[in-house]
C-alpha cells in the first residue's frame, strides 16, 4: 500500500469512492429498513467509519466494508426501533394531464397506486428489498445478489415470491 492513490486514506480517492457508492448504499438501506432519514444517517456513519479505519481497509475491500457496516447498523437500529416500512414516495407518481383523462380514470389510477404502495409495504422485508432494488433502482439480479451476499438463485426466488404476492393482491404488474 505504498501508492497513496490506491488507498482509502487518500482524500481524493475516498471522495470518488463516496460519490460512486453513497446513493446506491442509501437506497439499499432504505429498501431494506424502510426509513430514508435513517438510511442517510447510516451511510454517513459507515463512510466515517471507513475514513477512520482507512489504513486497515484497502480500496478493493472498501465497498464490502461499508455495506457490512451499514447493514449491521441498520439491523441494530431495526432491533431497537422495530422499524415498520414507511412507504414514502418510492414509487414515482405519474403526472396526470387532467384535461386528457377523465376524473374516473384519475381516481382509479390514484386508488391503484395506493393499493400498490400498500401491497409493496406489506411484503416481507427481503422480498420488498429485492423488488425495489430491481424495479426502482433497475439493478440486475446479480448486482442485488452481490449487495446482499447471497446467490443469484436466492434473489430470483425472492423476486418470484414478491411478484406472486403482489399479483394476488393487485393483479398483474
Amino acid at each position: 500500500m505504498s501508492d497513496s492513490k490506491n488507498t482509502t486514506c487518500d482524500e481524493q480517492v475516498f471522495n470518488e469512492f463516496f460519490k460512486s457508492h453513497a446513493k446506491l448504499l442509501r437506497n439499499y438501506l432504505y429498501y431494506k429498513f424502510g426509513d430514508l432519514d435513517q438510511a442517510e444517517d447510516i451511510v454517513q456513519d459507515s463512510f466515517i467509519k471507513l475514513w477512520n479505519n482507512c489504513a486497515k481497509v484497502s480500496l478493493d475491500k472498501a465497498k464490502s466494508y461499508v455495506y457490512t457496516i451499514a447493514t449491521n447498523l441498520g439491523i441494530s437500529n431495526a432491533r431497537h426501533q422495530q422499524v415498520k416500512f414507511k412507504h414514502q414516495n418510492y414509487i414515482t407518481k405519474r403526472k396526470s394531464d387532467v384535461t386528457n383523462e377523465s376524473p374516473e380514470f384519475v381516481m382509479l389510477e390514484k386508488e391503484y397506486m395506493e393499493k400498490l404502495k400498500n401491497a409493496i409495504a406489506d411484503l416481507p422485508d427481503r422480498q420488498r428489498e429485492v423488488f425495489l432494488l430491481s424495479r426502482i433502482d433497475k439493478k440486475t439480479y446479480r448486482e442485488i445478489a452481490e449487495l446482499s451476499n447471497v446467490s443469484v438463485k436466492a434473489i430470483e426466488k425472492l423476486m418470484h415470491k414478491a411478484l406472486v404476492t403482489l399479483r394476488k393482491k393487485i393483479g398483474n404488474i
